[in-house]
């Protein structure tokens, strides 16, 4: 699958590790999934990562995680512009890097936050795993 993984499933990963948001992104890597991305997610990534309230989570974890994403992303570089409407402006990026980038699907905690009806689905980390376990 061609994914785009919303922040708030890494934070959630690593602030929860064996839970819902982790087992999907371990799944996702495990299978050779493309995880999406461009440069303004990965900023992203680095900067809410790097915020104080995570500081518990142990940063060689946080370094490991980003480091694998990464490692099995396809870096988009710049993308065509979306200008449709969104809840969250600061979602707009991961919209375009899935456009652009011909995904499945945008993974996210905040499924009410994006458009339905584009060319990819928008699913929480329960409802990919759901689809990993789905028979073909």
């Amino acid at each position: 699958m061609r994914l785009v993984i919303d922040t708030n499933v890494i934070v959630a990963a690593l602030l929860t590790p064996g839970r819902t948001p982790d087992r999907a992104l371990a799944v996702a890597l495990a299978r050779g999934d493309t995880l999406l991305h461009d440069a303004r997610i990965v900023e992203e990534y680095r900067d809410v990562l790097a915020r104080p309230k995570f500081r518990r989570v142990d940063p060689a974890r946080t370094a490991a995680l980003l480091a694998s994403l990464l490692a099995h992303g396809e870096d988009l570089g710049v993308v065509a512009p979306w200008v449709g409407a969104l809840i969250d402006a600061d979602d707009r990026a991961f919209v375009e890097v899935a456009l652009a980038g011909r995904a499945d699907a945008v993974v996210t905690g905040n499924t009410r936050h994006y458009p339905t009806d584009l060319a990819f689905a928008v699913l929480s980390p329960t409802e990919l795993l759901a689809r990993f376990e789905a028979p073909y």
